[in-house]
């Protein structure tokens, strides 16, 4: 589903950040959570909603996430923002699998979302990837599973037709139509499913 919140002036330009106000993050998963009740869930909340961000979450913006959820669901923040501070060689023809992993600590990680898929014998591109850093900032979940999750979101991105391009399809999409749904003023409409943009 796609959801579209309320233009406002979230952009900072002294943190480079863009935050949501305590209401607007309230509204925006009020929206997202009662309509995979209607549509989705058979008349149940999701038992957890993981929202992607390049950024940390700041606490106005999570305080009104977690309003939203209170009593329904839980809600976790995760940030993940491509890295090159540092390369993974290994002795071998091809680069590093993609899907390996390194933990960094409880909560963070490196995930190699590029690199040599065993299936297809070869590696996509000829450069040696970099990693993406996924960190969960908020709220508590098994990192390992978070990595799971996020790779399989960069496997396949049916909307513009990429194998493995290594960025997870939630924050590439918001950041390809996000310019689309702004762009238009005072422009109210259903909540749409996916489809309608692929």
């Amino acid at each position: 589903m796609v959801f579209k919140g309320n233009i406002g002036p979230w952009y900072n330009p002294l943190t480079k950040e863009f935050h949501l106000s305590k209401n607007d993050a309230t509204s925006l998963i009020n929206l997202s959570i009662e309509t995979f009740k209607t549509k989705l869930g058979n008349g149940k909340y999701p038992k957890q909603i993981f929202i992607h961000a390049k950024t940390y979450f700041d606490d106005e913006e999570w305080q009104g996430f977690l309003e939203a959820v209170e009593g329904k669901s839980d809600v976790i923040g995760v940030r993940i923002q491509a890295t090159n501070s540092f390369k993974l060689y290994r002795g071998y023809r091809f680069c590093v699998p993609r899907g390996t992993v390194m933990l960094a600590s409880n909560t963070k990680a490196f995930l190699w979302t590029k690199g040599f898929i065993p299936r297809l014998q070869t590696q996509i591109g000829l450069e040696t990837p970099n990693p993406i850093s996924i960190e969960v900032t908020r709220g508590d979940e098994n990192i390992e599973q978070v990595c799971k999750d996020i790779l399989a979101l960069t496997k396949l991105n049916y909307n513009a037709c990429i194998f493995a391009d290594g960025i997870p399809v939630t924050l590439r999409f918001a950041d390809s139509i996000g310019e689309v749904l702004t762009a238009g003023k005072n422009i109210v409409s259903d909540v749409l499913p996916f489809k309608h943009y692929v």
